[in-house]
């Protein structure tokens, strides 16, 4: 369906350094450029870095998506000119200066997404206020499957929990939760080029 995810995180130089990343990028063009596919990008405080690589072989790949992203209002605008997706999961919706952002995202450019086991709406999170769905949590590695209750591991993040982020955007909007919905549907089924059914 895509290549990826793949990209550039300059939090995370303990699984690979900043050189090495750039060298495992490349290829990555290689192979969406031979398999015409959409590209699943990720970027973590790169800087310029990661738009500038991506604009230079922005020809090579038909789309893509730029999946649980926390930029600033400049780096939305970049990928949004680049004609990408922006992926909006709890982690995209931190701080107050994230939802502004999140809320400027153009609506044919938005995907939701959880990137669960991680990327959950926390209390702690400027967007919990915007949270109308709660689910009941167990104890952190008690999940039971033959369980009637539906309950979801506490401290991990859950596919279930997608609506919440449709909830925070829907707030951050002003538009329906369907809507919402609808319209990230809309780009999945562009992005990836499928039959909407």
């Amino acid at each position: 369906m895509a290549i990826g995810e793949c990209g550039l995180d300059y939090d995370r130089y303990e699984f690979a350094d900043r050189l090495t990343q750039l060298e495992v990028f490349e290829p990555h063009f290689r192979l969406t450029e031979k398999y015409n596919l959409p590209m699943y990008l990720h970027s973590r405080a790169t800087g310029n870095e990661f738009i500038d690589i991506v604009r230079a072989n922005r020809a090579r790949f038909p789309t893509g998506v730029v999946h649980s992203f926390t930029g600033t209002m400049e780096e939305m605008q970049q990928i949004c000119d680049l004609d990408l997706f922006i992926g909006i999961n709890g982690c995209s919706m931190k701080t107050e200066e994230n939802c502004e952002v999140v809320k400027a995202i153009p609506v044919e450019r938005m995907m939701i997404e959880t990137d669960c086991p991680y990327c959950d709406i926390r209390n702690s999170h400027a967007s919990a206020k915007h949270v109308k769905t709660k689910f009941p949590r167990k104890a952190k590695d008690k999940y039971d499957a033959e369980s009637a209750d539906f309950n979801v591991v506490r401290d991990r993040n859950e596919p279930c929990t997608i609506v919440q982020i449709i909830e925070v955007i829907a707030a951050l909007k002003g538009i329906s939760t369907q809507e919402v919905a609808d319209i990230s549907w809309a780009n999945t089924v562009r992005m990836f080029n499928m039959q909407d059914n």
